[in-house]
Order: structure tokens, then sequence, then C-alpha cells
């Protein structure tokens, strides 16, 4: 969807939880892929494969310049053959750890074996986020969750739509506030260790 589409989608959703909800959840899967220089791996369940998102996604590491945000597809069924970027099974989220997140896209609940492997990955120190539709279980596993359910005013489409667009949006600068004690207390260290000041 072109920004032109997403500006539209989030005008007609002002007043609304969803932008800033989308914003939210697109700054935790940024926030947790960009520091570590990668490592998104997008699973759906059985019957859905977030195909859509992960080629929005695609776009918008290009446009962003953040190919951080460029995800692996894992898919449950590979057929023999296929190009390399949809011949990424289940097994690589049993291979899933530490600086690496797995986005769970879920419109319903995951099977017992999807399930399994993402508490594994979650385990071996992988961050999990999930796009679903309030499963408790799924919700008990992931990091960040955005449940969008039956009863909501937009279907997960919708919201796929405006977290990858969020998520490639420059975010603005953190407001300036009061720092923490370690701000304060690593420049004291600065200043002490520094060289005196020449005279003049």
């Amino acid at each position: 969807m072109d920004a032109v589409r997403v500006a539209l989608l989030r005008e007609v959703l002002t007043g609304t939880e969803w932008p800033a909800a989308a914003r939210r959840f697109a700054g935790a899967l940024r926030s947790s892929v960009v520091p570590h220089g990668g490592g998104l791996l997008l699973v759906g369940t059985a019957v859905y494969e977030p195909w859509h998102l992960a080629a929005h996604l695609v776009d918008e590491s290009t446009w962003s310049g953040l190919p951080e945000l460029t995800p692996t597809l894992v898919r449950h069924r590979v057929e023999p053959g296929a190009p390399a970027h949809l011949a990424v099974g289940l097994c690589r989220i049993e291979a899933a750890g530490r600086g690496e997140t797995l986005l769970l896209v879920a419109p319903e609940r995951p099977g017992a074996g999807l399930l399994e492997r993402v508490h594994d990955a979650r385990r071996a120190g992988a961050t999990v986020l999930s796009l679903d539709d309030g499963d408790p279980e799924v919700r008990g596993l992931a990091h960040e969750t955005l449940a969008v359910t039956g009863s909501d005013d937009v279907d997960l489409d919708t919201v796929q739509h405006l977290v990858s667009a969020a998520a490639g949006e420059n975010s603005a600068p953190a407001p300036r506030g009061r720092r923490r004690f370690r701000d304060r207390l690593s420049r004291l260290a600065d200043q002490l260790m520094a060289p005196p000041p020449a005279r003049w």
C-alpha cells in the first residue's frame, strides 16, 4: 500500500485506537530488529501465510533504508524446487535464538506444534511479537502483541498495512527529559577522566 493510501486509511481511522496501536507495535518491531542488524522471522499458521505482510515489510525496508526490516518468511509447507526466499521451513524457528525476532501472525489459534516451536524460540532468547486474534496462549508467549478480534472495526489485513507502514517511518526523536542516573554518572566519569583544560 502506498503512502497516500496509508495516510487516507489513518485519516479514516482517526479517533480509533488503531493508528496509535499500530505505531506502538511497529516501534516494538523496529526496536527489536534494528539494534541486532536484522534477524526478523515472519510466520503464520498452517492455513494463513503472511506473504502480504512480508512483501510490505520488504518494501518498507527498501524505502526507509532499514534492511533489518526485511523478514524471512517461514512456511509450514515448502514446495520442492521453491526459490530460496520461499524455501524456509518451520525448522528455522527451532534454530532461532538471542538477537532474532519472531513475528507470529495468527488470525486463528495456531497449532500446538507451532506454539511449541515459538515457546522454544522464546526460551532460547528470541523476541516474540504477535499479531493475533487475542488468543490467551499466544499472548502469553509474546513479548509484544496486537490483537485484532472479530468484533473490532478493522480486519487483520488492514492492521498489517498500518504496522508495516509505521515500521518504515522515521521515528520522532525521543523527548528530552530528565536524564537517568546512569547517564549523569557516565557524564561525570567522562569529565573526571578527561585531561585537564589547556591553560589560556
